[in-house]
Formats: structure tokens, C-alpha cells, sequence
């Protein structure tokens, strides 16, 4: 799959973000990571690929509804003050051993969900069959550290539901390559900005030409000191693919949940349990059980 940066229904990149780890934020519109304004990295930029992100996925009486059948059913505690409901198979990770166990399928209210699924580009082919609700309060300090979602069991795609308030996605990378930055043009004067902030060549400066004629050389940044911010407006959907899902840990900070929030997230299979793996088989008896849409909580 493609990992370049897709974009709908966004159309405005003009998010400041006051102080915090985050020293870059997502634009949509672009698909760039920009620098904050309050960052040593304010008028930088980078491409931030595999993110998909679309607001309003659904309306304010369909979430009102999904989330009256949700409370019906118990929140289970979970880490970090959280509290979650699983809809999926019995597996150990460290083993990596799985089985239907209690799995039920998801639950009949996703069933619409995962229909409208079908009208996203990046969603093609989406077969989800694991469902977790998990129920942040500030109250309870409810936060998740910075981690990768499992690559033996889930496939490349992870579709979350922000539910309830608005939060932030914050990504972080700990490879040991650097990355690229290059500098934001500023579209009313078209000149570079800011300019005191730009590194200028060897040759740009014995030819003592300045500002956007000058050839810029680019700003290499370590990864592990680069952190992107990535806004998520209540009923938002987002996807995480490619980099984003693979490179980019991905983490919700206590500061960043100001009332409850639920996220809804689907996972697909990974290409073992898929069509031509060693474990198809199962695969397809976990797929049919999920996609009845007859699930309670396991």
C-alpha cells in the first residue's frame, strides 16, 4: 500500500499548540508535519505520510447513540485510568498463540460503522475483526504511553473513532536516522519564513544573494528529537498506515483529555492470517465470527 499522504475534507493548517512535548504539528491540508511557532523548528517543515484523517465521520445523533448501547454493556478497568471493552479473539501475544476463545463478534452497532468505511480511499478491502472502546477521563488520569499496535496479529491499517471531545494523537520515533527539514513558505508575500531561521550554503553565501533566490541547503534533525502532533476533532476517524503505523509510536497525553473521551478502534489482520498465509484458515473462521455483528464484550 501507498504511503502517501491523503486528504479529505480538511482545509485549514493554522493549529497552534501551546507548549508540551509536541514540537510539530499534522496539517491535514498538506500532509506535512509543520514546526510549532513556539518550537526552535517554527518555520520548518517535513512530509508526515500515512495518516488519513476526516471529520464528522458520523453525526452527533449517531454518536449519541453508540455511545447509550456502549454504557449499556460494563467498562472493564485497563492501564493508565482507562477503561475499555474488547470485541475479539483470546490471544497471547508473547506466545503468539490465538483461538476464537469467548469472541461473539463486533457488536451490532459497528455494523454501520464499518459500511461507511467503504467510502474512504485508504480503506479498501477493510476487514476488520477486532473491536476496543476504551473510556478516558481526566478525572482518573487516563492516558496511553507511546507504542506500536502488534505487527504478528494486526495487519497495516488502524482505524480509530475519536468520540466524545476532541484530543491529540502524539507521535514519536526512535530510529537512529535524522530527517529532512525544509523551510515553510509564507503564501501572502511569498517569502521564506522565518528568514533569520534559515541556513544558507557555502556558495548562497559568497555570491551574497539573500531571501528566496538563495539556494537553502537543508536542516538535518535527529528523529528521536522530532514530535508531531496529530489534532483529532471530535467524530473524527483517522488511519494509521505505512510510517505512521510502523516508524511513529503513537500516544494520548493526560493533558490532552480535558472531559470523557471514547476511542472505537478496528483492527484488520495481518498477511499471515490473510488470503495465501500460513494461518488463513483461521483467519477466515475469526473474520466470519467478527463480521456477524452479534458481539458482546468478551
Amino acid at each position: 500500500m501507498s504511503t502517501s499522504i491523503l486528504y479529505r475534507r480538511f482545509s485549514c493548517c493554522n493549529v497552534k499548540v501551546t507548549g508540551g512535548e509536541d514540537n510539530f504539528t499534522y496539517c491535514p491540508a498538506t500532509g506535512l508535519a509543520k514546526g510549532n511557532e513556539r518550537s526552535e523548528f517554527a518555520g520548518w517543515a517535513f512530509p508526515f505520510p500515512g495518516v488519513f484523517l476526516t471529520e464528522e465521520f458520523i453525526s452527533k445523533d449517531e454518536e449519541s447513540e453508540i455511545v447509550e448501547l456502549m454504557d449499556r454493556d460494563d467498562w472493564k478497568p485497563s492501564q493508565s485510568g482507562r477503561k475499555k471493552q474488547d470485541y475479539g479473539p483470546k490471544v497471547n501475544f508473547k506466545k503468539q498463540r490465538l483461538k476464537a476463545g469467548s469472541f461473539t463478534g463486533l457488536p451490532s452497532f459497528s455494523k454501520k460503522i464499518v459500511a461507511q468505511m467503504k467510502a474512504c480511499s485508504v480503506l479498501g478491502g477493510f476487514l476488520p475483526v477486532e473491536q476496543c472502546n476504551l473510556d478516558y477521563m481526566p478525572e482518573r488520569g487516563s492516558a496511553i504511553d507511546p507504542h506500536f499496535d502488534d505487527w504478528w496479529l494486526w495487519g497495516e491499517r488502524l482505524v480509530s473513532l475519536n468520540l466524545l471531545s476532541k484530543t491529540v494523537l502524539s507521535m514519536s520515533c526512535e530510529s537512529e536516522d535524522s530527517i529532512q527539514l525544509f523551510p515553510t513558505f509564507s503564501k501572502e508575500n511569498g517569502e521564506l519564513s522565518p528568514p533569520g531561521s534559515l541556513t544558507q550554503t557555502s556558495a548562497c553565501k559568497n555570491s551574497g544573494e539573500e531571501g528566496i533566490n538563495c539556494v537553502l541547503s537543508p536542516r538535518l534533525v535527529p528523529s528521536r528529537e522530532v514530535t508531531v502532533a496529530i489534532h483529532l476533532p471530535r467524530r473524527s476517524l483517522v488511519v494509521l498506515y505505512g510510517d505512521a503505523r510502523y516508524k511513529w509510536k503513537h500516544a494520548i497525553y493526560r493533558k490532552h483529555i480535558e472531559h470523557r473521551r471514547i476511542c472505537v478502534t478496528f483492527r484488520e489482520l495481518s498477511a499471515e492470517f490473510s488470503a495465501g498465509g500460513t494461518q488463513e484458515e483461521l483467519g477466515k473462521e475469526l473474520l466470519e465470527i467478527a463480521l456477524s455483528f452479534q458481539g458482546r464484550p468478551v
